[in-house]
């Protein structure tokens, strides 16, 4: 009995039976066990293969909007600067236009401040125009509520209701964002006169 279980202990493995850590071999029943893990593999292929045309997508969606991002920061950088330089082009306008006609004439003095003046306000509204900052002129327009702020009515028959007969105050727009409304008057329709 001793030596039944010494041979049975000591005898060399069978290559068809598992080690332990390791798979068992497909058993060679005409190749029926060895569908299913090929369908497992080619399953999880397609698994991987989704999950990463789905990250190279994000990945690519991402590079677009930091790009996007990027060029929004560049072209809006200067727009609390700028909103803050209006006002100067605002009292430089109103100081040019403070002034009567002919003023100048016979003041060479006075001539050269005015001239002055008006070089620095080309001059600002150049380097607005070089950063992408436009004037709103509304004038003659239709009232946009988007673009314009309507500081009053005017009862008129020279302009269709609705349209701007008067700009108070310009307004300004960078790139396609509004910096400042236009402050304007539009016109209304005249009161009916009473029957008689």
């Amino acid at each position: 009995m001793t030596n039944e279980t010494d041979r049975a202990e000591t005898a060399p493995p069978d290559p068809e039976e598992a080690r332990p850590g390791e798979a068992a071999a497909p058993a060679e029943d005409g190749g029926a066990g060895e569908a299913p893990a090929e369908r497992d593999y080619e399953a999880e292929l397609a698994a991987l293969n989704d999950r990463l045309l789905r990250t190279l997508a994000e990945s690519e969606n991402q590079r677009r909007r930091h790009r996007r991002e990027r060029e929004e920061t560049a072209r809006y950088a200067i727009a609390g600067f700028a909103r803050d330089m209006l006002g100067v082009a605002d009292n430089l306008r109103r100081a040019l236009e403070a002034l009567p006609d002919g003023a100048a004439e016979g003041d060479e003095a006075l001539k050269s401040a005015i001239d002055g003046v008006a070089l620095t306000e080309r001059e600002l509204e150049g380097a607005f125009a070089r950063h992408g900052v436009e004037k709103i002129d509304p004038e003659g327009r239709k009232f946009d509520h988007n673009l314009h702020e309507a500081m009053f009515e005017l009862p008129t028959a020279d302009a269709a209701p609705g349209t701007v007969v008067q700009v108070v105050e310009a307004g300004y727009v960078i790139g396609d964002r509004l910096l400042r409304a236009a402050r304007v008057g539009i016109a209304k329709a005249p009161p009916e006169p009473p029957p008689d």
